[in-house]
């Protein structure tokens, strides 16, 4: 059984009790966590990328 799979597992097996309700809960938080840091780094890696070009470009007119 692959860890995802266990993970699944757990989950709902964890969701057919009570206390089980805040193991969803939290799964749904860092789901939520790693969409937005994903969008951010999205984002900002296009920045970077344009910032090191200039800076690139910058270098082979100096030399």
């Amino acid at each position: 059984m692959t860890i995802s799979h266990a993970f699944l597992a757990r989950l709902a097996a964890g969701a057919r009790r009570e206390d089980g309700q805040a193991l969803v809960e939290y799964a749904l938080i860092l789901g939520l966590i790693s969409v937005v840091a994903i969008a951010l780094l999205s984002a900002i890696g296009t920045d970077v990328s344009q910032i090191l070009s200039q800076i690139s470009t910058a270098l082979a007119s100096a030399v």
